[in-house]
């Protein structure tokens, strides 16, 4: 797709950096958003480089739909090679360094502040309080969480930071960022992809994203394990893949959960959509979600969401009562889902309320946004508010 005429950043040269892209199998919504940003600015006539790690699912350089992928490194030296390339000058466009870089902060920043003098962009999709200790268990998530909650704050204490929700800018706040220079660009949502098989006849729940441990899949198994005497037939789909997923097969074995859980893997996207089509509720107990994609993709669907109010994202993604319900806790959320289950009403109702929450989040609105921060930027402003 091509602009229809020339804009403030036709002919900009922007980069950004992020530890993965959405080929890589550890990838996912974060990659998704990026690359959806990255579309929308080569629209809008910007020469576009993605710096990612490397992966045996892509090779090191190549251009798709416009836009340049550098992969080098690995999950945790892709940070010092993306200072590398950034300072040597390997991700230069053909006009010289990029105008502006736009650094994806997943926990860790890419210090690129270090090494340009270009502006930079802080895009953070969620704080990882909460995460540190259960992934990186010991020194090694204290050290990670203090650079997330005291280095890079001052590190970054002139730039513009991007946050993609309102929890999230409002995380940042409590770590010193400042919400007069944090704008909050939401996600999209996908669009509608038909599939007929429509809802199961025997009540399923879907569980859609990286099998990783801060997901906690481990609450909707055993949701289904204390719900499914009430329920016959009841089934737990679990679709996606990631290094956690030996550990979640192995947690449902040992629970005796037999055919009531079904490891779908990673899926194509028209399967995926079935799952969503065929599911009475989408289970989403993760822990923190910047946005949390899957429940609008569900939502499309006409599927409610079941989520942890404390998950930060949920709180704009879902509306409590409406398109959804957030709970506080893991027996409330048991309960909740049985709820639902049980309420063919109620479920329709929330259906409804899920399908017309999804209309209001689009990808277009969403690169009209990040480019608006941009030309603000790229005009030494800094910029705050809401798209």
């Amino acid at each position: 797709m091509h602009q229809a005429h020339p804009g403030p950043l036709t002919g900009r040269h922007v980069v950004l950096l992020s530890w993965r892209d959405t080929a890589n199998p550890e990838g996912g919504g974060a990659e998704r958003y990026l690359e959806k940003m990255a579309a929308g600015l080569v629209e809008r006539g910007c020469t576009v480089t993605i710096f990612c790690a490397a992966h045996a699912a892509a090779a090191p350089e190549e251009v798709v739909d416009g836009i340049r992928f550098v992969r080098r490194g690995s999950k945790l030296s892709v940070y010092a090679q993306g200072m590398r390339a950034l300072r040597r000058g390997d991700l230069d466009g053909p006009h010289g360094p990029p105008d502006v870089v736009v650094d994806v902060q997943n926990g860790l920043p890419f210090f690129s502040r270090l090494v340009t003098r270009r502006p930079v962009v802080v895009l953070v999709h969620h704080v990882h309080r909460e995460q540190w200790p259960v992934v990186y268990p010991g020194r090694a998530g204290r050290v990670g969480w203090w650079i997330e909650r005291r280095l890079a704050p001052w590190l970054y204490r002139r730039e513009q930071y991007v946050a993609v929700s309102s929890a999230t800018r409002d995380e940042l706040g409590e770590l010193g960022v400042d919400p007069a220079r944090t704008a909050v660009v939401h996600n999209g949502t996908d669009p509608y992809v038909h599939v007929d098989p429509g809802k199961s006849p025997a009540p399923m729940v879907a569980v859609v994203g990286r099998l990783v441990p801060h997901k906690q899949v481990e609450h909707a198994i055993d949701a289904v394990l204390a719900l499914r005497g009430r329920f016959p037939g009841l089934r737990l789909h679990v679709v996606g893949s990631g290094w956690w997923e030996a550990e979640l097969h192995a947690y449902a074995e040992a629970h005796g959960a037999g055919g009531s859980v079904v490891f779908e893997g990673h899926v194509e996207e028209e399967h995926k959509h079935e799952v969503y089509e065929r599911a009475w509720v989408l289970a989403l107990p993760s822990l923190k979600e910047g946005w949390g994609l899957v429940i609008g993709e569900a939502g499309m669907h006409t599927t409610p969401t079941v989520a942890y109010r404390s998950a930060g994202g949920t709180q704009e993604s879902v509306v409590d009562g409406t398109s959804g319900v957030l709970v506080d806790d893991q027996a409330t959320f048991t309960a909740t889902l049985g709820r639902l289950l049980d309420d063919a009403d109620l479920r329709q109702q929330l259906g409804r309320g899920a399908l017309e929450q999804s209309h209001r989040f689009t990808w277009s609105r969403a690169q009209q946004s990040f480019a608006d921060v941009l030309v603000e930027v790229l005009s030494g402003r800094r910029v705050a508010g809401s798209d």
